[in-house]
């Protein structure tokens, strides 16, 4: 409302204003046309030195000498002059009525001079143009010459500068892309103290610190327009100093995990466990959060198994423990935990807690390694994994068949049960329980990198 109100008052102030204008204009154009009659002078002599003929004769002689006036006429009567012919510039009658007003015993001055309008097919405003920019061009040539030879100096001088700071970051182990960043905001300064030398020079300080604030409200605006693009590239400066990761590292960003490959000014790279680039924009990376599983080689993984009530939890747990004392690819520091985790329905579950070293031994293959061995070892012991109790009801009841007997068989049992084959510490799908970190990274390097550009991360050490 308040916005509306402020457009009808400007609105209604150039409606005012544009009538006062038209009129001025016409009083202009009006006192152009009228006779300059001067006010009555102060003093008049009696008997004046000069008669009017003299005065006649004399002003006519000045008005024909300056070639000003077309068919200039004077004419006295006592002493006031009456002024007659035509001119083309407004400042020549008026520099006419002063002649007249300043001559000896004249009392009053009438000016009846008239201004001629120009012609439309008169070429000589735009030739006096034409020359009076000419004559501008060349009085600029030695302010020219100076400042292009001041801004090629402090262009050299901001290159130095740059280079000099290059080196001087580059020994405080910098990142490069800030490194970069601050060696070229310094040569622009040294580059625009030249600028402002050279506007100074000219008399145009107002001038330059003008186009410096445009140019800095500029950046404001185009920062406001590209918010995205500006965000990516903040947030590619603050990662590259802060390092949360380096290349190579396995890492988990906002829910997606992988090998991260590469961080350029605008996304960070992975390639995730099946083998695919993925490209996370930077901005994301900052804001989210970040699980990086290569900064401690150690990994924990849980599971959870169930025993029968009639078990004992004791010996369930001395058969885990020796499992993970045996195991290789178990830590003993920290040490597995095997601890009650619920009294279900109808198990008791046990929670295990077991620690990996996750740059030798893939996670996944130890863990179906100890799963394997433990269900082994309890269905030797003759613990029970009973399943989740479920209540059957039969509406229309169940019928009980006994068995049959059957005679025994005479085949002979086979030598490897399956419980001897589950026992085995390692099986062929399992593999050498090694980490499988080596492959992915493989298919990194073979691949094609679809994001180009610097790479701002530090090598994996």
């Amino acid at each position: 409302m308040h916005q509306e109100n402020r457009y009808l008052f400007i609105l209604l102030l150039l409606l005012i204003t544009m009538p006062l204008s038209v009129l001025a204009q016409g009083q202009t154009q009006t006192e152009t046309t009228e006779p300059d009659e001067t006010a009555a002078p102060q003093r008049v002599d009696v008997a004046p030195v000069a008669d009017d003929s003299q005065i006649s004769d004399r002003l006519t002689r000045i008005l024909t000498a300056t070639e000003w006036f077309q068919n200039p006429q004077v004419k006295v009567n006592d002493g006031v002059v009456f002024l007659s012919g035509s001119t083309e510039t407004g400042d020549h009658k008026r520099w006419a009525g002063d002649l007249a007003r300043n001559t000896q015993d004249v009392t009053a001055v009438v000016n009846r001079i008239e201004i001629l309008d120009p012609d439309i097919w008169d070429y000589q405003p735009a030739y006096t143009g034409l020359q009076e920019l000419w004559r501008n061009i060349m009085s600029a040539i030695p302010f020219l010459i100076f400042g292009i030879v001041v801004l090629v100096i402090f262009w050299g001088i901001s290159v130095l500068v740059g280079k000099g700071a290059r080196a001087y970051l580059a020994n405080r182990q910098m990142n490069d892309l800030l490194q970069d960043i601050a060696a070229r905001g310094i040569a622009i300064v040294v580059f625009l103290m030249g600028i402002y030398i050279v506007f100074h020079v000219a008399d145009l300080t107002n001038v330059a610190l003008t186009i410096l604030g445009g140019t800095g409200l500029l950046g404001i605006v185009l920062g406001i327009a590209f918010r995205d693009i500006t965000e990516n590239f903040l947030a590619s400066i603050f990662l590259s100093v802060q390092n949360p990761f380096h290349a190579g590292d396995h890492v988990e960003i906002n829910g997606n995990t992988g090998f991260v490959q590469r961080l350029t000014i605008r996304a960070t790279l992975l390639m995730t466990l099946d083998g695919n680039h993925l490209q996370i924009p930077n901005s994301t990376v900052y804001k989210s959060s970040i699980l990086n599983y290569t900064s401690n080689p150690n990994q924990r993984f849980t599971f959870t198994i169930g025993i029968g009530y009639d078990a004992s939890v004791i010996s369930a747990q001395d058969l885990a423990t020796k499992i993970f004392k045996e195991h290789p690819a178990v830590l003993r520091e920290p040490e597995p935990l095997i601890l009650v985790d619920k009294l279900a329905s109808s198990t008791i579950n046990l929670m295990f807690y077991v620690w990996v070293d996750g740059s030798k031994h893939n996670i996944l293959k130890v863990k179906s390694s100890v799963l394997r061995q433990i269900k082994t070892a309890y269905m030797a012991e003759g613990i029970s994994m009973p399943d989740d109790a479920r209540e059957r009801v039969f509406l229309d009841g169940v019928t009980l068949q006994p068995l049959k007997k059957t005679a025994p068989s005479d085949k002979k049992k086979p030598e490897s049960t399956p419980l001897a084959e589950d026992s085995k510490l390692i099986t062929k799908a399992e593999g050498q329980l090694e980490s499988n970190d080596e492959e992915i990274l493989e298919q990194a390097r073979i691949s094609r990198s679809p994001e180009e550009g610097d790479d701002l991360l530090k090598p994996n050490k």
